[in-house]
């Protein structure tokens, strides 16, 4: 059967399927469409040690990196340039100290087969700061981050999250210029290259009760589950350098590898993605809104 028909069934049977639990609907077509069904996780605002590496002491916390490696995983961090200077460990006002510095622990990511890209140098909000210093200042902020990540990597980063995903058209094309490809929530752009954001930075225990219900990691499937009934099976989901999303990394992961998902860098995605035809689903796809908002 033409690869096309099939996968026009599985959306047919998928939504025969709605009075079904969320696990019975789909489980079934998962060894079908393994093939198509990618996952490029990623994870903003690092590198913070005492998550990618875990703390001890009296309340231990499993490190991320550690994480993602047990259950088979490769990420794409999106840094934050200030913090990879010489001796930095993050933000003491928020941050534990676990006697490892940034680049040390971006390091540990790079050899382990992760990839860096660019959330800018100084993580502000570039709309805010484009009026005050200038579209030629953020586009310095992005390259002044992507000098400090190819100090660490020796490669060029090639992609950019603003944070909170907030830019000028007028910039963002400059960026392009500069060769750059700008990750937004942006119904412009193609849902399988528009970010899915985890809502993540919610959980935190001092945004713990503004955390999406029942759980995080349900709520993020549920976010995959409304993608899926419109025929997109390729996501890009943006989370953040968190304790509380390493804990749930375990049961999220497992839940869409049991859905046929594999999981990919964000480079082999968009190698991936961008050389298929968009499929029906894709085409009609506009109608999928983004979650909007979020502590990039």
């Amino acid at each position: 059967m033409p690869r096309a028909h099939i996968l026009i069934a599985a959306v047919i049977l998928l939504r025969a399927s709605t009075s079904c639990t969320y696990s019975e609907t789909r489980a079934p077509l998962a060894t079908a469409l393994s093939a198509d069904k990618l996952i490029a996780l990623t994870f903003d605002d690092g590198p913070r040690p005492y998550v990618l590496l875990g703390t001890t002491g009296e309340h231990p916390t499993p490190g991320l990196l550690d994480t993602l490696e047990k259950n088979g995983v490769k990420g794409t961090f999106f840094v934050v340039g200030w913090r990879l200077t010489p001796g930095t460990w993050g933000d003491r006002r928020y941050e534990k100290n676990v006697g490892v510095t940034c680049i040390d622990a971006a390091q540990q990511a790079v050899k382990r087969g992760h990839e860096l890209e660019d959330h800018t140098f100084t993580h502000i909000e570039l709309r805010g700061a484009e009026r005050t210093k200038g579209e030629q200042w953020v586009v310095g902020d992005v390259e002044r981050a992507a000098r400090a990540i190819k100090a660490v990597t020796g490669i060029q980063p090639r992609y950019v999250r603003p944070p909170d995903w907030s830019i000028s058209d007028n910039a963002r094309l400059d960026l392009e210029r500069h060769g750059y490809r700008v990750l937004t929530i942006s119904a412009a752009n193609s849902i399988a290259l528009r970010d899915v954001n985890s809502l993540d930075y919610l959980c935190t225990s001092r945004n713990s009760t503004q955390c999406p219900k029942p759980s995080l990691a349900s709520a993020v499937l549920k976010q995959v589950q409304q993608r899926e009934a419109k025929g997109v099976y390729t996501h890009i989901m943006v989370f953040h350098e968190l304790s509380t999303t390493t804990a749930i990394m375990p049961e999220l992961i497992g839940s869409l590898n049991a859905r046929g998902y594999r999981f990919v860098t964000l480079t082999e995605y968009m190698r991936l993605v961008t050389s298929k035809p968009a499929s029906t689903g894709e085409i009609a796809r506009s109608a999928v809104p983004a979650v909007l908002g979020g502590s990039q």
